[in-house]
């Protein structure tokens, strides 16, 4: 049963850098006609995966931070009649570092949400140009400080690793960030990914990446500094003190059920995997049809569930209980991790098990991805 709720609010500004153009807001929204269409989608979902009270939702995709605290506020009441909630439940919203969204911030905490994660990515303009942000940096700052006085929790996320940046630079910037006193950082490395903006740069020769060596540097020292604050890494780019770790990001680590309603919004549920429709019409269009806006449901086989979680488990600094995902999901232990690799790994320092639990060392963590490639059976993988 799913304890997790994803809504995805596909609309963003309409310069927004980052989003096809059918996700750019229209002219004229209709909210009533968005808010009975997600709570339809939501119902289906409760049919489907209810029984346990909710312990986190989350509002994310395009900017949900411009949805009307209104629909936020009617989306939780049904959230929670059809659910219920838990004691403590985690809210959150992703919000861009806009004036114009941090206006709703203290109306859409009246609504219910508790806990934002803000796009600030860096501190100065000339970064924040480099990245495609359209807010600036004191822009950022502004909503910041908006976001800390009227929500409980508050995260933001930097991107560190950029062409040039010196082992000072980083510093200086990490310092600042943590003396703001959040409880958590989301702290990301530059990759450069096929077919993203970034490669076209690369390609033409407008930014040369930073090298491997000193990326792996700035990376230690980011370690060293959150631990030093109080806000040691729990996952391998998140930083969080004691209480403050992102339970609905915990719920994908860990593997377990959550729910997605809204357009392109991806869901797991007793190992099978939904997938909503992408485009803002269609998926009307299908929950008008047949009451939900899914347009691929897939049942997972046993090996593919098992090599999500392991790769996703893998991730977290508690790492990977083994004998529950062998009584979850039927595999093996030793099909699950390879034993001989685990062995070679950990006499190294790389790696770790305790028990039925194993996971990356913090020394590991660096070499996440090939640590993965050797410890997950290929065959596994592949399934």
């Amino acid at each position: 049963m799913a304890r997790a709720l994803y809504i995805h609010w596909p609309f963003c500004l309409a310069k927004c850098p980052y989003c096809d153009f059918n996700s750019h807001v229209r002219d004229g929204v209709d909210t009533g006609l968005w808010q009975g269409a997600l709570l339809t989608d939501m119902a289906r979902e409760a049919e489907l995966a209810g029984g346990e009270a909710l312990t986190s939702v989350f509002f994310g995709g395009g900017t949900p931070s411009l949805m009307l605290p209104r629909l936020v506020g009617a989306l939780l009441e049904e959230a929670e009649r059809l659910w219920g909630f838990a004691p403590g439940i985690e809210i959150t919203l992703e919000a861009n570092p806009s004036s114009v969204e941090a206006s709703k911030f203290a109306d859409l905490a009246q609504a219910g949400i508790n806990r934002v994660s803000l796009g600030l990515q860096a501190l100065d303009d000339a970064t924040l140009r480099f990245l495609g942000r359209l807010h600036d940096a004191s822009e950022g700052l502004a909503a910041l400080d908006v976001a800390q006085r009227h929500f409980a929790r508050v995260s933001f996320d930097l991107i560190y690793a950029r062409p040039d940046q010196s082992a000072a630079d980083w510093q200086a910037e990490l310092a600042r960030a943590l003396s703001f006193g959040t409880g958590h950082l989301s702290l990301y490395q530059l990759t450069i990914e096929p077919g993203t903006r970034f490669e076209t740069m690369v390609r033409q020769g407008q930014f040369t990446p930073l090298d491997d060596d000193m990326a792996a540097d700035l990376f230690t020292l980011t370690r060293e500094m959150t631990e030093a604050a109080g806000l040691p890494a729990y996952e391998v780019s998140n930083h969080a003190r004691a209480g403050e770790e992102s339970r609905h990001n915990l719920a994908y680590w860990r593997y377990d059920d959550y729910c997605g309603v809204g357009p392109g919004a991806h869901g797991r549920r007793g190992g099978l995997a939904t997938v909503r429709h992408r485009k803002p019409e269609n998926w009307i269009d299908a929950v008008a049809k047949q009451g939900d806006g899914i347009a691929e449901s897939r049942q997972l086989g046993l090996r593919e569930q098992a090599a999500e979680a392991m790769l996703m488990g893998l991730r977290l600094a508690e790492g990977v209980d083994l004998a529950a995902l062998r009584c979850r999901i039927g595999c093996a232990q030793d099909a699950l991790c390879d034993p001989a690799k685990l062995a070679f790994y950990t006499k190294q320092g790389l790696a770790w098990r305790t028990a039925d639990r194993i996971g990356i060392s913090p020394k590991g963590m660096i070499l996440l991805d090939a640590l993965i490639a050797e410890l997950v059976p290929a065959a596994l993988v592949a399934a």
